[in-house]
């Protein structure tokens, strides 16, 4: 009877029991309904729960510490500027403006009794007629010294010594012979910052023959604009890979580049409706001889933006009409007899006796070029005054 009892009342716990799971179940299931109803409910209204970050807020918590800095903003001197390139401790590209007064070292003076015309010539439109010559520049390499950048972080500088025993010349990019009418401006050009390694050939011939013509366009440009710098391009290998690899030099790895480029600029005169003339040019690091034409490096500007990087003249409109300089002028740069007498001319100023003077015609003569009437005219007067020096050097030397 007891065990009968006891099995009756197991079956109404059990019937209890499923009754009380099966009504929680339901209830859960309810919430949940109403749950996923309520989330429903809060998808289809304004998301005021979930936004995106505040932009500037954000910003502002990037930059807390600063962005790293790159060192490549423009830095402006005396007759040029550039952007540095702090890894490669060389110009990514130096721009510079030359004109006949500044590589001859002419100054011109305005007159002073005519205030609006003094205005007018700083923005590039003087009138002729109130031009008159002034004093002759003083500016002479020979008391210009290389030196690093005093703006440019030691950390990030290159240095004299990782040219020492490298095999390569300090390159300007900005030439000192463009800056005659300033001993500041020359003096500036000497700043490593305006430096590259350059083969030693390449720096003293072609690249310094492309300079001089550059000066030899203000004969008939009253304005030329200069952009030159270091290039690193790929080379394709045996696989047919490209790859780009550079020397380095001294302990502070001083970046040799493959190639320099320059971009020339040449505008008649501010008052002419001439169009621009315009012409970029590539070139190697290397020895070239007299054979190459300056016309053979020359590439597009596109070409040469796609290249470097970099953007040439981005006020410039390109949708007018810009000459070839190429076709405009003549692009050719001095021949070997030209060259040797240019050379052989600028060492007579820098001979220091009748001995190294007589050299230098005979050096001349051994390359089997005869002098012309200027440099004779230079000879001459060069040699009268250093026998006049000598010939005073051996009176003092006797006793009285």
């Amino acid at each position: 009877m007891a065990a009968k009892t006891f099995a009756s009342r197991f079956r109404g716990s059990r019937r209890f029991l499923s009754g009380f799971v099966a009504g929680a179940v339901a209830g859960a299931m309810g919430t949940g309904l109403t749950v996923v109803q309520f989330l429903r409910s809060q998808d289809s209204g304004p998301a005021l729960a979930v936004r995106e970050p505040d932009g500037s807020a954000e910003r502002t918590l990037l930059e807390q510490f600063g962005f790293p800095l790159t060192g490549t903003e423009t830095r402006c001197y005396t007759n040029h500027a550039l952007s540095y390139d702090q890894s490669k401790r060389v110009p990514r590209w130096v721009l510079e403006h030359i004109s006949k007064s500044k590589i001859t070292g002419l100054f011109v003076q305005i007159a002073q009794e005519d205030t609006s015309t003094m205005q007018t010539a700083a923005r590039g439109h003087t009138s002729p007629s109130v031009l008159t010559l002034a004093d002759k520049g003083d500016a002479d390499r020979k008391h210009c010294k290389f030196k690093p950048d005093p703006s440019i972080p030691p950390t990030f500088s290159a240095f004299n010594e990782d040219y020492v025993g490298s095999g390569w010349s300090r390159g300007h990019m900005a030439p000192a012979g463009d800056n005659k009418f300033s001993s500041k401006a020359m003096a500036e050009t000497f700043y490593l910052s305006n430096i590259v390694p350059q083969n030693f050939d390449n720096n003293a011939g072609y690249w310094n023959r492309i300079e001089m013509y550059c000066r030899e366009l203000t004969e008939r440009f009253e304005d030329i604009w200069i952009v030159s710098g270091p290039l690193t391009l790929p080379q394709t290998g045996s696989n047919g890979r490209k790859t780009v690899s550079y020397q380095v030099i001294g302990e502070d790895n001083v970046a040799v580049p493959s190639h320099l480029y320059k971009v020339i600029l040449a505008r008649r005169s501010p008052r002419s409706a001439e169009p621009l003339a315009l012409g970029a040019f590539v070139v190697p690091n290397k020895a070239i001889g007299f054979q190459p034409q300056l016309s053979e490096f020359q590439v597009s500007l596109q070409e040469l933006e796609k290249l470097s990087g970099l953007v040439f003249f981005p006020h410039l409109d390109r949708t007018s009409d810009i000459k070839n300089i190429c076709s405009v002028d003549t692009c050719k740069l001095l021949d070997f007899r030209e060259f040797t007498l240019y050379l052989s001319t600028r060492k007579i100023e820098g001979a220091r006796s009748v001995l190294r003077l007589e050299k230098v015609m005979e050096n001349l003569r051994n390359a089997g070029i005869e002098p012309d009437e200027d440099f004779m005219t230079r000879y001459e007067k060069k040699l009268e005054e250093l026998k006049a020096q000598e010939q005073s050097e051996v009176l003092e030397r006797k006793p009285s």
